[in-house]
């Protein structure tokens, strides 16, 4: 009976992860091995403060989630001791910590990542870390949305000071 109990504890795990996989706007994979616990709590603390959430899963059941989550190219990268960062909302935040974080403790190693379905490698992951925040893509976008308009008044100045000139 225990093992019936057993078994039903680890599918409702797998069921989570999956969920979680396919709900996520970003999911990070990384390799902690060599943190000490201070530094994983640091890492922890700066993820939980911007919503992510991090994890160690067996790899097993990472693989067992990704086939129900139709992501087995993740599983390539499901080698060595595994944690993962979950985001639902920003595509970029989990990468830019974890990158960040591995820039300064050379122990965390990313491996890759599902973003928005997608799987991508550590490469890709480092580039989507450089990123700006989505704020900051809005805020460029907007500013050059506005160009156009702001030459356009000044332009427009410029006509009326050289006619109150001329007058």
């Amino acid at each position: 009976m225990a093992n019936a109990k057993v078994i039903q504890a680890k599918q409702e795990s797998v069921d989570t992860v999956t969920a979680k996989l396919r709900e996520s706007a970003t999911t990070v994979v990384v390799d902690y091995r060599g943190l000490n616990v201070a530094q994983v709590t640091e890492l922890r603390k700066q993820l939980r403060e911007a919503g992510i959430e991090f994890t160690v899963l067996k790899n097993t059941l990472l693989r067992r989630a990704t086939a129900a989550a139709e992501l087995t190219e993740l599983d390539n990268v499901l080698t060595g001791p595994t944690a993962i960062a979950f985001s639902g909302e920003d595509a970029v935040a989990p990468a830019k910590i974890l990158n960040d974080f591995a820039k300064k403790n050379d122990a965390l190693k990313l491996k890759g990542a599902v973003v928005e379905g997608r799987v991508i490698g550590e490469e890709e992951v480092k580039a989507l870390a450089e990123l700006p925040s989505r704020e900051g893509l809005l805020s460029m976008l907007l500013s050059v949305l506005q160009a156009p308009v702001r030459n356009f008044a000044l332009a427009v100045k410029a006509v009326a000071d050289k006619e109150e000139q001329g007058a």
